[in-house]
């Protein structure tokens, strides 16, 4: 059984399916983690809006999910998907493109 934090909130890591990168950090309550489940399409619980969010719903960067996995204390979601375009919202295709120093590195473009 899941184990949700106080918030109602569980930590989804979301990984390239195919490449393995770390594509974003996003979280899930119960009814985002069903919607994913039944649509395909990963959806977030937004912090500061306070409002289920489909990945890509404005943008069309989707993520379409591949499969779920949790971790070993059943804390943290590990969502394997395969993006359509860029994950982030900067547009590139990893959210993790910054070296602590601020500088940009090397990101794989799997599409």
């Amino acid at each position: 059984m899941l184990k949700f934090d106080q918030h109602g909130l569980i930590p989804a890591i979301v990984q390239h399916a195919r490449s393995g990168e770390v594509l974003m950090l996003g979280y899930m309550n119960a009814d985002s983690l069903q919607i994913t489940r039944e649509s395909g399409m990963v959806t977030f619980w937004s912090r500061s809006r306070q409002e289920l969010w489909r990945k890509g719903e404005t943008s069309g960067n989707f993520l379409q999910l591949v499969a779920l996995r949790q971790d070993c204390d059943s804390d943290v979601l590990l969502v394997l998907a395969e993006p359509v375009g860029p994950t982030c919202h900067t547009g590139k295709p990893s959210c993790f493109f910054r070296d602590l120093d601020g500088h940009d590195v090397a990101t794989r473009m799997p599409w």
